[in-house]
Protein backbone atom coordinates (compact mmCIF):
# COMPACT_ATOMS: atom_id res chain seq x y z
CA UNK A 1 0.00 0.00 0.00
CA UNK A 2 1.28 3.47 -0.84
CA UNK A 3 1.45 6.27 1.69
CA UNK A 4 -1.28 8.15 -0.18
CA UNK A 5 -3.55 5.11 0.04
CA UNK A 6 -2.82 4.51 3.74
CA UNK A 7 -3.54 8.17 4.48
CA UNK A 8 -6.61 8.33 2.19
CA UNK A 9 -4.72 11.26 0.68
CA UNK A 10 -4.00 10.22 -2.93
CA UNK A 11 -2.47 13.58 -3.89
CA UNK A 12 -0.24 13.69 -0.79
CA UNK A 13 -1.48 16.98 0.64
CA UNK A 14 1.07 18.17 3.16
CA UNK A 15 0.26 19.01 6.73
CA UNK A 16 0.44 22.74 7.47
CA UNK A 17 0.49 24.02 11.03
CA UNK A 18 -2.83 25.62 11.89
CA UNK A 19 -4.73 24.05 8.99
CA UNK A 20 -7.47 21.56 9.75
CA UNK A 21 -9.36 19.79 6.96
CA UNK A 22 -12.90 18.49 7.11
CA UNK A 23 -12.76 14.72 7.14
CA UNK A 24 -9.23 14.50 8.51
CA UNK A 25 -8.58 11.80 11.08
CA UNK A 26 -8.60 12.94 14.69
CA UNK A 27 -5.20 11.34 15.22
CA UNK A 28 -2.51 12.39 12.74
CA UNK A 29 0.39 9.93 12.88
CA UNK A 30 2.04 10.94 9.59
CA UNK A 31 4.12 14.01 10.36
CA UNK A 32 4.36 15.14 6.72
CA UNK A 33 1.00 14.42 5.08
CA UNK A 34 -2.63 14.85 6.16
CA UNK A 35 -4.51 11.66 6.98
CA UNK A 36 -8.19 11.57 6.01
CA UNK A 37 -11.04 9.32 7.12
CA UNK A 38 -11.86 8.26 3.54
CA UNK A 39 -10.47 8.69 0.05
CA UNK A 40 -13.41 10.98 -0.75
CA UNK A 41 -12.37 13.41 1.99
CA UNK A 42 -8.83 13.42 0.66
CA UNK A 43 -10.03 14.21 -2.85
CA UNK A 44 -12.38 16.88 -1.50
CA UNK A 45 -9.33 18.58 0.04
CA UNK A 46 -7.56 18.40 -3.34
CA UNK A 47 -10.59 20.02 -5.02
CA UNK A 48 -10.55 22.79 -2.39
CA UNK A 49 -6.85 23.39 -3.06
CA UNK A 50 -7.47 23.55 -6.81
CA UNK A 51 -10.14 26.20 -6.17
CA UNK A 52 -7.70 28.15 -4.02
CA UNK A 53 -5.01 27.91 -6.71
CA UNK A 54 -7.49 29.23 -9.27
CA UNK A 55 -9.05 31.96 -7.14
CA UNK A 56 -6.02 33.22 -5.21
CA UNK A 57 -3.14 32.58 -7.63
CA UNK A 58 -4.91 32.45 -11.03
CA UNK A 59 -3.35 29.01 -11.54
CA UNK A 60 -5.52 27.22 -14.07
CA UNK A 61 -3.12 25.34 -16.35
CA UNK A 62 -1.37 22.07 -15.59
CA UNK A 63 1.95 23.91 -15.62
CA UNK A 64 0.78 26.55 -13.13
CA UNK A 65 -0.99 24.07 -10.87
CA UNK A 66 1.78 21.47 -10.74
CA UNK A 67 4.47 24.13 -10.26
CA UNK A 68 2.66 25.21 -7.05
CA UNK A 69 1.74 21.64 -6.03
CA UNK A 70 5.19 20.14 -6.56
CA UNK A 71 7.69 23.02 -6.66
CA UNK A 72 11.05 22.53 -8.38
CA UNK A 73 12.87 23.00 -5.08
CA UNK A 74 11.44 19.64 -3.93
CA UNK A 75 10.47 17.78 -7.12
CA UNK A 76 11.19 17.08 -10.75
CA UNK A 77 8.37 19.44 -11.65
CA UNK A 78 8.90 19.41 -15.43
CA UNK A 79 8.69 15.59 -15.44
CA UNK A 80 5.54 15.76 -13.30
CA UNK A 81 3.93 18.27 -15.71
CA UNK A 82 4.86 16.13 -18.73
CA UNK A 83 3.39 13.00 -17.10
CA UNK A 84 0.11 14.75 -16.22
CA UNK A 85 -0.14 16.08 -19.78
CA UNK A 86 0.39 12.56 -21.15
CA UNK A 87 -2.18 11.03 -18.81
CA UNK A 88 -4.84 13.70 -19.42
CA UNK A 89 -4.13 14.65 -23.05
CA UNK A 90 -4.29 18.31 -21.98
CA UNK A 91 -1.60 20.76 -22.98
CA UNK A 92 0.62 22.13 -20.23
CA UNK A 93 -0.55 25.71 -20.78
CA UNK A 94 -4.18 24.85 -21.54
CA UNK A 95 -6.61 26.59 -19.19
CA UNK A 96 -8.58 24.00 -17.22
CA UNK A 97 -12.02 24.50 -15.74
CA UNK A 98 -13.60 22.55 -12.90
CA UNK A 99 -15.00 20.25 -15.57
CA UNK A 100 -11.45 19.02 -16.33
CA UNK A 101 -10.38 18.68 -12.69
CA UNK A 102 -11.47 15.02 -12.33
CA UNK A 103 -9.04 14.02 -15.10
CA UNK A 104 -6.34 16.15 -13.48
CA UNK A 105 -6.92 14.57 -10.06
CA UNK A 106 -6.86 11.08 -11.54
CA UNK A 107 -3.53 11.77 -13.24
CA UNK A 108 -2.01 13.36 -10.14
CA UNK A 109 -3.13 10.39 -7.99
CA UNK A 110 -1.33 8.03 -10.36
CA UNK A 111 1.86 10.06 -10.08
CA UNK A 112 1.66 10.83 -6.36
CA UNK A 113 0.39 7.47 -5.08
CA UNK A 114 0.16 5.03 -7.99
CA UNK A 115 -3.61 4.94 -7.40
CA UNK A 116 -6.44 4.71 -9.89
CA UNK A 117 -9.31 6.87 -8.67
CA UNK A 118 -12.80 6.08 -9.95
CA UNK A 119 -15.28 8.57 -11.34
CA UNK A 120 -17.64 7.53 -8.54
CA UNK A 121 -15.08 8.43 -5.87
CA UNK A 122 -14.53 11.84 -7.42
CA UNK A 123 -18.30 12.41 -7.70
CA UNK A 124 -18.70 11.54 -4.01
CA UNK A 125 -15.85 13.94 -3.13
CA UNK A 126 -17.58 16.72 -5.08
CA UNK A 127 -20.73 16.12 -3.01
CA UNK A 128 -18.66 16.71 0.12
CA UNK A 129 -17.61 20.18 -1.11
CA UNK A 130 -20.89 21.63 0.16
CA UNK A 131 -20.33 20.33 3.70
Amino acid sequence: MTRGELNCNPLNIRRVAGTTWKGQRAEQTDHAFVQFETMEWGIRAALKLLRTYRDKYAATSIKEIITRWAPPTENKTDDYIAAVCRLTSFGGNERLTEKEWPALIKAMAVIESRLLISDETIAAAKELLNR
